[in-house]
């Protein structure tokens, strides 16, 4: 059975609904994730309101008498409170690539549209118990970068970026990933949450600095495809312009051997990007133009 023909996306079609039900599905397992791929000891100093027992102590005037315990008051005959190491509020860091090629899309949306869904989303777990989160996009000639701000400003300034869009073809930095990455390495002095948002297309040397998040922050990869970058259909002859670098090339989609050159290409690619991320223990999501990308994030993030 052959499949029905992608249609283009006439313009940005934004990332669709938010479903909440999703995003509070997203919420524990994105908890779990933080928790199991941050290192060390994440406790906040000092004490407060929080779930993690500190120390008894013998009850002072003042005291709020709804700490009170019980248990220690029975035992010694005289009031004790119980005092909490209080839960640190974690910042995350969404480093976003805004490169001509993330206006690309044959599906349902462009790669960008998609982009701009897992920030906000990403953004909105971010802001939540006083968390707050900061930005980094990467891919036009020079970075754009929001310090970490929580609840409504950080939202805010987080649409306010996205609704600048993409740069435009030809304006493409191949170091802008590495860069960012760096950016982000000397601003979050805190352990945290990066999430770096990208088609990974034409970027150079960022692995290292990927590796070196990984050691002191939880780091997930969300890469935005397209099904036409996987394979090119049949045609004819087609003049194509890469986005990134703004060249114009000429080729002959009717040959069977360039269609299977460029899979193969394409696919080699891709394989060598996941295996990357394995090697540096980065949690690696897919997420396509084609697809219900809230759900499969989901589903990838269980």
């Amino acid at each position: 059975m052959t499949a029905a023909p992608l249609e283009p996306p006439a313009a940005r079609q934004g990332p669709g609904p938010l479903a909440q039900p999703l995003i509070e599905a997203l919420d524990l397992a994105l908890s779990r994730l933080v928790a199991r791929m941050l290192p060390g000891d994440r406790r906040a100093a000092g004490v407060g309101a929080g779930t993690e027992l500190a120390q008894l102590r013998p009850y002072e005037i003042g005291d709020d008498v709804r700490h009170i315990d019980p248990a220690a008051t029975a035992r010694t005959g005289q009031p004790h409170v119980r005092l909490h190491v209080p839960e640190r509020a974690l910042t995350t860091w969404i480093v976003l690539d805004v490169s001509p090629s993330m206006a690309f899309g044959t599906a349902r949306r462009l790669k960008a549209d998609v982009a701009e869904g897992v920030a906000l989303v990403f953004a909105r777990l971010g802001v939540r118990r006083a968390g707050s989160v900061g930005v980094v996009a990467f891919g036009a000639a020079a970075p754009r970068l929001l310090p970490p701000r929580g609840a409504k400003p950080g939202m805010v300034a987080l649409r306010r970026m996205l609704a600048e869009g993409v740069a435009p073809d030809g304006q493409h930095d191949p170091h802008g990933l590495a860069g960012a990455l760096t950016h982000v390495m000397r601003m979050a002095r805190a352990p945290g949450l990066v999430v770096v948002i990208s088609d990974f297309r034409d970027q150079e040397d960022w692995q290292r600095g990927m590796g070196a998040l990984r050691i002191r922050h939880s780091v997930l990869a969300v890469e935005i495809v397209d099904p036409r970058e996987a394979e090119v259909p049949a045609v004819g002859h087609l003049a194509l312009v890469d986005p990134e670098t703004g060249a114009r090339v000429e080729v002959d989609t009717s040959r069977r051997r360039v269609r299977e050159r460029f899979a193969a290409l394409e696919r080699e690619r891709r394989e060598t990007l996941a295996r990357e991320l394995r090697r540096l223990q980065v949690d690696h999501v897919t997420l396509s133009t084609d697809q219900d990308w809230l759900l499969a994030l989901g589903r990838r993030l269980r």
